[in-house]
């Protein structure tokens, strides 16, 4: 083909107008390879800070629910997609102090409710709780009075197995003495009007005695053993003056649960946060310590990022075993129970399964100035905890971790800066360098190259990963005290140009088989997708460009208490690969004989939607939503272009053919037989 043909083809396929070329793609909304700023998105208004997230548009994609500087006032932000920008919606005056918000699905009819924690009137050692109902869109002004409950914040957690949501907490019940109840959710949604939300219950524990919560505590709802049935962690009261303690219930599908283990955690241990932080199928804890914290700047001192790593069987590396071994889990038997597994605190040289990294040595290449942690949000009243953030912010697999580093040096006095910290193998040097990086663990470096709008931030108060505009990529909120630039939230936009593969999911909550049907309504059916599930467990395996099979395990929503700030959804980076998801597996909380399934050959960089069973009889239904990527629109021109080449050749070809058969036929009209003369 002629250069003159290449460009009358490129002409007929590219379309031209009047006033020049006119590109069929629309252009890239961020373009620089790195952390980008992206402002406050529709926030800029706000005086005071995020409270929760959630879907209450049923849309799949992330609203949030801000608090008032004076914490009396809660504001419902829906996202708009094609503005790029969130709009306000809803807004709830509270007559007390609030404290906390869960959304959750309470009613179980599908749609997004607030649980709204609040400081009681008349006493300060007790919680109000009441329920907004969620409506479409949006929520109803007046709530469902809720029994009370101490400071210690409750957790929800499905306690019997039937999937709606329940309490778990302390019930004042004298001046001097609390007991752990259950809030059993006992809604009706075709009869509201004749229902109670909770009944106050005793749960069952067996095996020991459960502890009482601590105030405050970073309890959750995930799996321990291995079984994809969500169990319990609680932090509680210690007799030992500084220190907490810890309880691991097992749920044995019976409506009550077994003490596993327990025992104290490390002397001035900060919130415990849940990942695969070694990507082996296990859930691991990370959490700072800190030797000293300031009252008045919630700083620490002395400050250590700490990894104990969940000592269970790990996945079969044999192909070939069988499933009499027991020393290992194969790939298409993730679920399987280990009642050995351990959390081993011993700070010493032979325990490969407690690290601790200092924070001088992770932030040594960086100012000198550096003091500590932000563990505490002191401008919150009373102050707010604040855990190690997690999250695969690169998607290789393994989860990165986003602490707020406070240094000295700013005008305003000390210095609150996020700074991301990528998850890297333990290597000669790093061992050598901390003296404790065992082989086969994790060491974390800071990134120092295009984060430029996160260093910048000297006023942080809080932050927190989330994927803005379900794109794929996790992005950053940084909550700010407005002392630099006079602006209380800033997203910053992940993009850093990954080569590596995600995949998100969430596990509804089986109120709707599919689409709602409103009881009792002349609304339109709905798809139940905002609902906030605590507990659902997945876990998959996956091969990558080397053939190396990998397995890996992620919670649900694990943790509500203290603006804890998860997303209702799970994101997994799953590494560079070059095939399907070989087996995701996917738990509820069913007290059902299966409950889990196991879905294979899912689709990387999309999001997968499980609907568990409405009752015995249904079955569960999944629904898988691609992402399309920048690079399809390239595909599809390649594959036009390809296509009209190829269609050229062909009737070039075809052509040629048929002059040849004329010329063919023309010979043989001329040609004469010499044998029949």
């Amino acid at each position: 083909m002629t250069p003159r043909a290449g460009l009358l083809l490129l002409s007929l396929i590219l379309p031209f107008s009047v006033h020049g070329f006119v590109w069929p793609f629309s252009k890239k909304r961020f373009t620089s390879n790195g952390l980008i700023g992206a402002g406050p998105l529709g926030l800029q208004d706000v005086d005071g800070r995020v409270a929760a997230f959630g879907d209450f548009g049923g849309d799949q994609f992330l609203d949030v629910v801000t608090l008032s500087e004076d914490q009396r006032t809660l504001t419902l932000y829906n996202w708009d997609h094609d503005q790029f920008r969130f709009t306000q919606s809803t807004s709830i005056s509270v007559p007390a102090k609030v404290l906390n918000v869960v959304p959750g699905d309470f009613t179980h009819d599908g749609k997004l409710d607030l649980l709204v924690m609040s400081q009681a009137s008349d006493t300060t050692a007790q919680l109000d709780i009441g329920l907004y109902v969620g409506t479409s869109g949006g929520l109803t002004t007046r709530p469902i009075s809720v029994p009370r409950s101490t400071l210690a914040q409750p957790i929800p957690i499905d306690t019997n197995g039937d999937m709606k949501i329940d309490l778990l907490g302390l019930s004042p019940s004298t001046p001097t003495q609390s007991y752990l109840r259950i809030w059993q959710n006992t809604w009706d949604p075709k009869s509201p009007e004749n229902s109670t939300l909770f009944t106050l219950v005793n749960p069952s524990f067996t095996g020991n005695d459960p502890c009482e919560l601590a105030d405050p505590h970073s309890s959750a709802v995930l799996d321990f053993d291995g079984d994809c049935l969500a169990d319990l962690f609680m932090v509680c009261k210690s007799t030992q003056p500084g220190q907490l303690s810890y309880q691991i219930w097992l749920n044995d599908k019976s409506g009550s649960f077994r003490y596993s283990q327990g025992g104290l955690l490390p002397q001035g241990a900060g919130p415990v946060t849940f990942a695969d932080m070694d990507r082996d199928g296990t859930m691991d804890m990370v959490f700072p310590t800190c030797t000293s914290v300031s009252s008045t700047t919630g700083v620490g001192t002395d400050c250590y990022i700490n990894i104990v790593y969940n000592k269970q069987k790990p996945l079969c590396s044999n192909a070939a075993a069988t499933l009499s071994n027991r020393n290992c889990r194969l790939p298409e038997n993730l679920c399987s129970a280990d009642p050995s597994f351990t959390f081993d605190f011993t700070d010493s040289a032979d325990n490969d399964g407690y690290v601790r990294f200092p924070l001088s040595d992770l932030m040594q290449n960086l100012d000198t100035d550096r003091i500590g942690l932000l563990i505490y949000d002191t401008t919150y009243n009373p102050p707010l905890p604040l855990g190690i953030k997690v999250g695969d912010a690169d998607l290789d697999g393994f989860p990165d971790i986003l602490p707020i580093i406070a240094h000295n040096g700013n005008v305003y006095g000390i210095s609150t800066t996020p700074w991301l910290l990528h998850s890297v193998p333990c290597n000669d040097g790093a061992r050598k360098k901390l003296g404790k990086c065992p082989q086969g663990r994790r060491y974390f470096e800071p990134v120092t190259k295009s984060v430029g709008p996160l260093e910048e931030i000297t006023d942080a108060r809080s932050v927190t990963f989330l994927d803005m505009d379900e794109d794929g990529t996790l992005d950053i909120l940084v909550q700010r005290t407005g002392k630099q630039a006079n602006q209380k939230i800033t997203f910053i936009q992940n993009n850093f140009f990954h080569d590596a593969f995600f995949l998100k999911a969430i596990v509804l909550n089986g109120a709707c088989n599919g689409l709602c049907v409103p009881y009792n309504s002349s609304e339109p059916r709905y798809h139940p997708f905002g609902v906030s599930y605590s507990g659902a467990t997945y876990k998959y395996t996956v091969i990558d460009t080397t053939g190396r099979r990998t397995a890996a395990q992620v919670a649900q929503l694990p943790q509500t208490s203290y603006h804890s700030l998860q997303t209702p959804y799970s994101f997994f980076g799953l590494g560079r690969t070059n095939n399907y998801i070989e087996n995701l597996f996917v738990g509820s909380t069913r007290h059902s004989a299966e409950h889990f399934i196991n879905m294979e050959g899912v689709i990387p960089n999309s999001r997968v939607v499980i609907m568990p069973p409405a009752t015995d009889e249904s079955s569960w239904k999944r629904e898988l939503y691609l992402r399309p990527g920048e690079w399809i629109p390239w595909v599809t021109l390649t594959i036009v272009i390809a296509t009209v080449i190829l269609g050229i050749v062909v009737f070039v070809l075809h052509l040629n053919e048929k002059r040849e058969d004329e010329l063919e036929r023309r010979r043989a009209l001329h040609h004469i037989n010499f044998d029949a003369l």
